[in-house]
């Protein structure tokens, strides 16, 4: 098992962009990071510098596909190769309509030897690992029998690494959002898939808010995955190097996480890159600490819009600091 599988972030349609992903490496050097996830499709025959291009301080970092013909996904996960990521993952797990649409997604739990010789097909392609992200089942399936089919499915064909998402998805009558929350957790269902599985690396996902989760997961399993609460309030991965992977040096404060961001921010802008596209994702650096709303109230009337300059990353962090000193002398 790569070391950095003991604590990922969750691949997020719309979030975990490549921005995102370049401000997230400033809080943790290990945990290991990916990619939204791109269709097979898309990274054939679409633009592949805007939808691949990242940035060397991302690594590790995985690129996630969505699809379900072997050659297509063969091809593109040659493509993400070649590209510079360090694995690729196949969405077995995602319940949009989008995914359902187009035959992928968490609807090829249905379809376990398709997924098989898809991840068949991607493995002779790539010398990299090719892993994959599935829920415990859909829909009337049964998960004591669904999961570990798929599982043994994929493990015939050379697959060493699975993410599992402890929840059902209900392909019918719950929205992607209802998905991430209604269907119960079973976490012990994903412990005894590594007991019964003890040659593979499992890693666990699903409601994982804290690191104290966290560590309690590890006991049971190789690795966890955190999703929404990485991004709504991502400095609590400040401590994930230290704790999850034994680091002693010591993190990045929040502050000094934007002093580095701002010349990234320059860039951005010299490439006509909206200021924007950076600072949707910062919201939550501050969350719970004095000034956290005036950076978010900052942010939001300041970095939207057509050529906004980097210094108001600048602004925001006066803003934070000035308020935390008026706390200090308060108190």
């Amino acid at each position: 098992m790569n070391a950095s599988h003991q604590f990922c972030v969750a691949p997020m349609m719309d979030w975990t962009d490549r921005h995102d992903r370049f401000f997230l490496r400033l809080i943790t050097r290990n945990a290991r990071l990916y990619t939204e996830m791109v269709t097979a499709d898309a990274i054939r025959f679409g633009d592949r510098a805007r939808l691949l291009d990242f940035d060397a301080a991302e690594h590790p970092l995985a690129l996630q596909l969505g699809g379900s013909d072997p050659t297509m996904l063969a091809e593109a996960a040659k493509i993400g190769e070649d590209w510079g990521y360090d694995e690729i993952n196949l969405n077995v797990g995602c319940p949009s309509d989008r995914v359902q649409s187009g035959a992928f997604g968490a609807c090829l739990m249905r379809e376990p030897d398709l997924v098989a010789a898809c991840m068949e097909a991607m493995r002779a392609a790539v010398n990299i690992p090719v892993t994959v992200k599935c829920r415990i089942g859909v829909d009337d399936q049964d998960p004591q029998t669904a999961l570990p089919q798929l599982v043994s499915s994929c493990r015939e064909a050379g697959v060493e690494v699975f993410i599992i998402h402890a929840r059902k998805a209900w392909l019918e009558g719950l929205s992607p959002k209802e998905n991430r929350e209604i269907p119960p957790l079973d976490y012990p269902l994903v412990y005894a898939l590594k007991q019964q599985f003890p040659d593979l690396t499992i890693i666990i996902n699903g409601g994982i808010e804290t690191l104290g989760q966290t560590q309690t997961h590890l006991e049971k399993v190789d690795g966890v995955m955190v999703g929404r609460a990485a991004y709504k309030s991502p400095y609590f991965l400040a401590d994930v190097d230290r704790l999850i992977f034994g680091a002693s040096e010591a993190p990045l404060s929040r502050d000094e996480i934007v002093e580095r961001l701002i010349p990234y921010a320059e860039r951005l802008v010299a490439q006509n890159t909206p200021l924007h596209a950076l600072t949707r994702h910062l919201m939550g650096l501050y969350q719970g600490c004095p000034g956290g709303r005036l950076w978010r109230r900052y942010l939001s009337e300041n970095a939207v819009g057509a050529n906004v300059p980097a210094s108001v990353l600048q602004g925001a962090l006066d803003v934070v600091q000035t308020q935390r000193a008026r706390a200090a002398l308060a108190s």
